[in-house]
C-alpha cells in the first residue's frame, strides 16, 4: 500500500468526514465520488484528484453488516415469533427479502464510513520493524 496523501493538517471534522463515507463522497474535499459501481472503489477522487490506492476496507464492512443486520434480523423474527407464531413460509417470504435490503443497504455506506475513517487517520498497513 502507498502512503496517504494528506497535504497539511486535516481540516474537516470527524462528522464531515463520516458524513462524506456516508454519501460515498471523496474524504478530502467531500465532492467526488469515492466508488464507480455499488462497492467498487473508484480509482480515485474526480474533483480533487485524491488517489484512494490507500483504500482497503478489508471485511470490516461485512463484519459490521453482520452484526446490525443480525441484531436487527433475528430480533425481530424473535419478536414476530412471539407474538404471532406465524408459519414457517412467513418468514422466508418478510425476512429473506428484508435480510437482503438491510444488508445492502449496510454495505456501501459502511464501507464508505471506514475508508474515509483511514484517509482521515492516515490508516497503514502494520509494518514489523527488523
Amino acid at each position: 500500500m502507498s502512503h496517504i496523501e494528506n497535504s497539511g493538517p486535516e481540516t474537516r471534522s470527524v462528522a464531515s468526514t463520516v458524513w462524506a463515507g456516508i454519501a460515498g463522497h471523496c474524504p478530502r474535499c467531500g465532492r467526488g465520488k469515492m466508488f464507480s459501481r455499488l462497492l467498487t472503489v473508484a480509482p480515485g477522487c474526480d474533483a480533487c484528484g485524491l488517489s484512494y490506492g490507500f483504500a482497503d476496507a478489508g471485511d470490516g464492512p461485512a463484519v459490521f453488516v453482520m452484526l446490525f443486520a443480525g441484531f436487527l434480523i433475528v430480533g425481530l423474527a424473535l419478536l414476530i415469533e412471539v407474538l404471532y407464531e406465524p408459519p414457517y413460509w412467513v418468514y422466508f417470504v418478510v425476512f429473506l427479502p428484508l435480510t437482503i435490503v438491510v444488508c445492502l443497504g449496510l454495505l456501501r455506506p459502511l464501507k464508505g464510513i471506514l475508508l474515509a475513517l483511514q484517509y482521515r487517520n492516515k490508516a497503514e498497513l502494520g509494518r514489523l520493524e527488523s
